[in-house]
């Protein structure tokens, strides 16, 4: 099948640092070439892939010094896609919605990943303008929102199992790993570390439109002795910060559409202590890939009880559920049935895992 990819161009592809939809873009990329499709991916010209890469702009957009109208190089994109349409089967975009207009324009079959969240009034009239326009949701509870869009399926995102290897969790540190926002809950974080007396090491990007907050209220809670604040890290980085982790902590206060972050833990084998917001319910196996908390106490209880944790164990429900040659599964299911025409809605969401599959009890060993 000859596919197009479709990345922002705010991150290269896949990203140095931070950036998780591009990892996504990236990882489904070279799963589809593994699989024999021919693929082009539409990127920022410092993108690495085996697929063929129309470069849209010299580099990733955020880190560019010369950069000013990020927008421009998207509209651009979008009129260099649509004229090389005739040369696609399907065209995958995980551009939000710029492409919306373009797409009832032309007559080839499209299918948008919607990234991000939904809950935000802006986007009601916007959507009931486009119902229409098949799209992907990365969680069921992403939806949630906006459940008469035309959903044709929903694919969890899947990593590539090389690039992450199980850790033996021994650096005796929680971890933070995402973005300063409020809504990541980083002074949460904070709090759980120091009811429980563990150094907590924070991998975290700062915004631009997080800098007022971060200077506020996260900047003095660093000073605490068992707070390390590393900054933005990227792979590999990121699998030995995960891997030495005895658990990463995710106490979000926002309706997360995925929590990338939460798989990379599961493939380290790290536990992840999360609160019950957006799709954490959908993507953790609770007391197998980590738990499910409500509140700052109750995550430092579960803390103190991680030695039963079996991290091997986390890591086979890991490759189960969140492979990306089962992602690119999903998506060539949900390419075939756009390219025969068929428009009724295709259910793959894999929800939790029955992990009793892999191993007879849950205090069972597994190598």
């Amino acid at each position: 099948m000859r596919i197009a990819q479709v990345s922002p161009l705010y991150e290269s592809v896949p990203p140095k640092l931070y950036g998780g939809t591009e990892r996504v873009v990236s990882w489904l990329t070279e799963e589809l070439v593994n699989q024999g499709h021919d693929v082009t991916l539409f990127a920022s010209g410092d993108s690495r892939t085996s697929a063929n890469l129309v470069p849209m702009c010299p580099e990733a957009l955020r880190l560019s010094p010369t950069c000013i109208d990020q927008m421009a190089h998207h509209a651009l994109m979008m009129e260099r896609v649509f004229s090389y349409a005739d040369n696609f089967d399907l065209i995958h975009f995980h551009t939000d919605y710029l492409q919306f207009p373009l797409c009832r324009r032309h007559a080839v079959p499209h299918v948008t990943t919607l990234h991000g969240r939904l809950d935000i009034p802006d986007l009601v009239p916007l959507f009931e303008t486009f119902s229409d326009v098949p799209v992907v949701s990365i969680s069921d509870a992403q939806r949630t929102p906006l459940p008469w869009l035309n959903w044709q399926a929903t694919v969890h995102h899947g990593l590539d199992l090389r690039e992450y290897r199980l850790g033996e969790g021994r650096g005796n540190y929680l971890a933070f790993l995402g973005r300063t926002s409020p809504e990541k809950g980083l002074d949460k974080a904070i709090e759980i570390a120091k009811r429980v007396g563990m150094p907590l090491k924070v991998a975290a990007k700062i915004d631009r439109a997080d800098i007022k907050y971060f200077e506020s209220v996260i900047k003095p809670l660093l000073k605490h002795p068992l707070v390390e604040f590393i900054g933005e890290i990227g792979y590999p980085e990121k699998e030995k910060f995960l891997g030495d982790a005895a658990a990463l902590l995710f106490p979000i206060c926002w309706p997360e559409p995925f929590g990338l972050v939460m798989t990379e833990a599961m493939a380290c084998g790290t536990p992840v202590i999360a609160y019950a917001h957006g799709s954490v319910p959908e993507i953790l196996d609770h007391g197998v890939t980590g738990y499910i908390v409500s509140d700052v106490k109750t995550a430092a209880n579960t803390i103190e009880s991680l030695s039963s944790f079996d991290r091997r164990l986390c890591r086979k429900v890991f490759e189960q559920r969140f492979s990306a040659a089962r992602m690119a599964d999903d998506y060539v299911a949900v390419y075939e049935r756009l390219v025969r025409g068929e428009s009724t809605s295709l259910t793959l969401s894999h929800g939790a895992f029955n992990w009793l599959k892999l191993a007879p009890s849950r205090s069972s060993s597994t190598t």
